[in-house]
């Protein structure tokens, strides 16, 4: 698997201390989204005493926690609603020419993944890191119609 074919990008960066004795001790988060624009995506957190160093972590956690997604002309099989936490995400096809409607993070994720046109609306929480988590979710449990009947045909037998 070339490694040179992935987009990175931020989603946010978070500042975090703790108070000690001496003063306090700050320590960053760090979310990133890898993809290839070609069904291919991945989300990671990583947590460091320095930014570059969280930066790193997360892209590293995003490449090893890559799915498979599946793009049908540009826009998703079908629509999906998912909750993760106290965040829900919905997403809905779109006909060619809507572009990405969406929020920061799942707009970031949406694109790397390769989708051109695609509805979404996040309800409840709107913490970053449970969006970007569910909308991973929902990208996992999207199914073409050929992987639809192909699991209902083994059932049956």
């Amino acid at each position: 698997m070339p490694e040179t074919d992935f987009e990175e990008k931020m989603i946010m960066i978070r500042r975090t201390a703790k108070t000690y004795q001496g003063g306090r001790r700050f320590r960053f988060g760090a979310l990133a989204v890898v993809g290839d624009r070609q069904g291919r995506v991945g989300v990671g957190l990583g947590k460091a005493k320095e930014v570059p160093l969280a930066v790193q972590k997360a892209q590293a956690v995003a490449r090893k926690n890559l799915v498979e997604v599946p793009i049908e002309n540009g826009t998703i099989p079908h629509e999906i609603e998912v909750e993760y936490g106290a965040t829900k995400i919905i997403l809905r096809p779109a006909a060619p020419g809507t572009g990405v409607i969406a929020g920061a993070v799942p707009r970031a994720i949406l694109e790397l993944a390769g989708y051109t046109n695609i509805l979404t609306k996040e309800l409840g929480s709107r913490n970053p890191i449970n969006v970007a988590y569910a909308t991973l979710e929902a990208l996992k449990q999207l199914r073409t119609w050929d992987e639809v009947r192909r699991l209902r045909k083994e059932a049956s037998e």
